[in-house]
């Protein structure tokens, strides 16, 4: 059975959106397809038994639109950084046309800065990079930073997730796109709502990296609530 997270805050002031989604409130407006690509890493892709997010935004903005057409593709691939991920784009994210780009970056250039290893200001330019190609076509980007979780927080990694939660914002705000800050969010969740890391985790995850089905699907409830927002303020549906 799923967590009952509908007690977590989803309170705009920490994950509402500064632009409209334009793109995105066209495509809903006309009668074709609406395409939605979610590029990431693990978080993005899935894990175990938990539903990925691109899955559960799908049905939820498929259910707060009435809309069967929207497509949220997933093209998530585990272990992946946006170095890794530019040379996805042209397959991946072009070739689909999609109204709107859903980018979470960032956990895996702290996570496994050792192993790889990554170097944070080359990771920022990769995004930084990524998001200018992402201008040329019609459509819609944002950016999802890194979930607030244990594996995130220890000594060795605390400082650099607070500083690419800082780089991500800084590029965002460079290119005019918006941010869903999962990294406030699951703070807020954890220190307001008293949810606990138990709670937050996927129980499987050794590493204590991945969130749990519960949190994905309320975050997911969160991020079609912003989006809807940012699409409202751009024009009727």
């Amino acid at each position: 059975m799923v967590d009952n997270f509908a007690f977590a805050d989803l309170p705009d002031e920490v994950i509402g959106f500064k632009y409209p989604l334009a793109h995105l409130a066209q495509a809903l407006r006309g009668d074709g397809p609406v395409k939605i690509v979610a590029m990431g890493s693990s978080s993005t892709s899935g894990r175990e038994d938990v539903v990925p997010y691109p899955h559960r935004l799908e049905m939820y903005l498929r259910a707060a639109t009435g809309n069967p057409k929207i497509d949220v593709l997933n093209r998530g691939r585990g272990g992946e950084e946006a170095t890794e991920e530019l040379p996805r784009f042209d397959a991946d994210i072009f070739a689909e046309a999609p109204s709107l780009v859903v980018w979470r970056v960032g956990t895996n250039a702290v996570f496994h800065k050792k192993d790889k290893p990554y170097d944070l200001d080359v990771v920022a330019a990769a995004i930084a990079t990524g998001l200018e190609r992402l201008r040329g076509p019609p459509m819609d980007v944002l950016l999802v930073d890194p979930q607030y979780v244990p594996a995130m927080l220890l000594d060795e990694r605390a400082d650099d997730s607070e500083r690419m939660v800082s780089l991500i914002s800084a590029a965002a705000g460079r290119a005019n796109v918006n941010v869903f800050r999962r990294w406030a969010l699951m703070r807020h969740w954890h220190v307001h709502n008293n949810f606990s890391f138990e709670r937050m985790l996927d129980p499987t995850d050794p590493d204590r990296l991945h969130q749990s089905d519960g949190s994905t699907l309320r975050l997911s409830r969160g991020l079609c609530n912003t989006i809807l927002k940012a699409v409202a303020i751009a024009g009727p549906t």
